[in-house]
């Protein structure tokens, strides 16, 4: 038996047996063409192909995986857009008279490059997607499609890598679940894996051998380790594993209506994250206590090249409150800028997108838009339990300027007599070392804190969590994080305010213990986690 220990990504167990995932059946050839104009013809061709195809992907996968993830397709077809994407590949057809389908090979790997070079801000990190639009191209141009996924036998798919566009269309009937070499934690494929309930690790390095193609394989996602011809011992005691996990999720639906309480009588509500409208269907089915953050970017992301209008944001607002009635609405403001890049605005070129132009940064520089916004989240307080939160927070300033335009939006609703909550709560999100340092006086400034765990621990550790090169410096139980957290709870109570927790540690149940002694007073994760952590609340003495 092998054993090799990686990244683990979605949790769940998988046996079955391994094969290798080779995209193409053809090699990709390089050869002299005579009509550079006819093949590049032939390239816009595909590329406009593989553009309806995407479209249709977006259009499919949502079902599936919610608008908020299938959101990546829209951004892989502004790649097949882009102009200085498009030009590489010309450039190497009309310049070497080569065929599209080496020009679109070889041209990807320098556009990836040069993005990072000019600080081409909305594709910087997005490496994997630009390559598996540069796969699907060459796939199109060469006539070939997918072949070892077309099987009739259940398998655990292995690869280098696997893309997003392939992960969305996985068949949990015929995959089982999937291992790679290479890949992120943070990544859009690992999302979707998590998304769909694919038991999977990632990042196992060269020790993934394609001499295991064929051969029997466990995944244990909980652990982050896979198994090669597995002993007796280990196949009883994985098996064992999986049907508990199967009987455990159908336990978890008795834990309906009952309430976040630990033995000894501590309450910590649980709320959840949503991104569309879509969402909130999902997180009255999980029985949370309201929603915890609502990611409005994704309005702004998913209206393409127009900016979504005062009455667009109300109605998807108000459907939120209206839906919860009594329970909590937390609307963040719109966290664009790094790597959530949206048609309608243009952010420029940056080297580091992920600390630039971004938050509420932009907000606060695009004063109509915010204002847009702002009126319409007061518009739909008075359906339901709203809250106003500001992302990205470093300065005093800015929780001050935001306030400021809050009251202008009131004021002109007043004059309108437009009705509104006049006593709407406003909150932060803590996501900064700076607003950790300064979060006693953030805390006499705002109603309540949310910690992003997420963008809290790349900026404490320097270590992007897009980057998969680095990840191993990605510490989200780093001992100065939880300081940090530490801290912030308590210069927040001191002030007498609410703290709760939104980012990915929120649903780490390693940590509800610790949460709940400091006094977090909230923790607010996906729908589908929310039965798993009330569990572990009233499993604690």
């Amino acid at each position: 038996m092998i054993t090799l220990t990686g990244k683990k990504v979605s949790e769940g167990v998988a046996i079955g047996r391994l094969s290798f995932y080779r995209r193409d059946t053809k090699e990709i050839k390089k050869f002299d063409v005579k009509d550079v104009e006819k093949e590049i013809m032939r390239f816009q061709k595909g590329r406009e192909k593989a553009l309806l195809e995407l479209k249709d992907l977006y259009t499919d996968s949502i079902k599936d995986v919610g608008e908020a993830n299938a959101a990546i397709f829209e951004m892989q077809q502004m790649i097949l857009e882009d102009q200085d994407y498009i030009d590489a590949i010309t450039g190497v057809i009309l310049e070497q008279k080569l065929n599209a389908e080496y020009a679109v090979q070889s041209a990807s790997e320098r556009f990836i490059e040069t993005c990072v070079q000019e600080g081409k801000n909305y594709v910087q990190g997005h490496d994997t997607d630009i390559r598996d639009v540069s796969s699907r191209l060459v796939r199109i141009l060469s006539r070939s499609w997918k072949d070892k996924l077309l099987t009739d036998e259940p398998i655990v798919l292995a690869s280098n890598e696997i893309y997003p566009s392939e992960a969305v269309q996985l068949d949990k009937t015929k995959v089982l679940g999937f291992v790679t070499r290479y890949g992120a934690i943070n990544s859009h494929t690992a999302v979707l894996a998590r998304t769909m309930g694919i038991p999977s690790v990632i990042g196992l390095g060269e020790a993934l051998k394609k001499d295991y193609d064929g051969k029997t394989i466990i995944i244990d996602g909980f652990e982050g380790k896979i198994y090669i011809e597995p002993d007796y011992t280990t196949l009883t005691r994985m098996k064992q594993k999986k049907e508990s996990n199967v009987s455990q999720v159908k336990n978890l639906e008795r834990l309906k209506g009952k309430d976040n309480v630990t033995q000894s009588g501590q309450r910590i509500d649980i709320c959840a994250n949503i991104g569309k409208r879509e969402d909130i269907e999902n997180v009255l089915r999980s029985d949370a206590g309201g929603i915890g953050l609502f990611r409005s970017e994704f309005l702004y992301m998913e209206n393409r090249h127009k900016l979504p209008t005062e009455e667009q944001q109300f109605q998807t607002y108000k459907l939120a409150a209206e839906a919860m009635g009594a329970k909590p609405v937390v609307i963040r403001t719109a966290d664009l800028g790094g790597d959530k890049q949206a048609e309608c605005l243009d952010f420029g070129e940056e080297n580091n997108p992920a600390m630039g132009y971004r938050g509420i940064r932009i907000s606060l520089d695009k004063d109509e838009m915010f204002k847009t916004q702002l009126r319409a989240i007061l518009r739909a307080s008075v359906f339901g339990n709203v809250s106003i939160m500001f992302p990205m927070i470093t300065s005093l300033d800015e929780v001050q300027t935001a306030k400021v335009m809050l009251e202008a939006a009131k004021r002109e609703l007043k004059d309108e007599k437009t009705a509104f909550d006049e006593n709407i709560q406003v909150g932060v999100m803590i996501e900064t070392p700076a607003a950790v340092m300064i979060s006693g006086e953030l805390a006499r400034e705002v109603d309540f804190f949310s910690i992003g765990t997420n963008d809290l621990s790349q900026y404490t550790m320097a270590a992007d969590r897009q980057n998969g090169r680095i990840s191993r410096y990605y510490d989200p139980h780093h001992p100065a994080l939880l300081k940090m957290i530490r801290i912030v709870t308590n210069n927040v109570h001191l002030e007498g305010k609410r703290i709760s927790i939104c980012g990915d540690l929120a649903a780490d149940l390693t940590l509800t213990e610790f949460f709940i002694q400091i006094g977090i007073d909230e923790l607010s994760v996906t729908p589908p986690q929310v039965l798993g952590l009330r569990k572990k609340i009233r499993d604690i003495q």
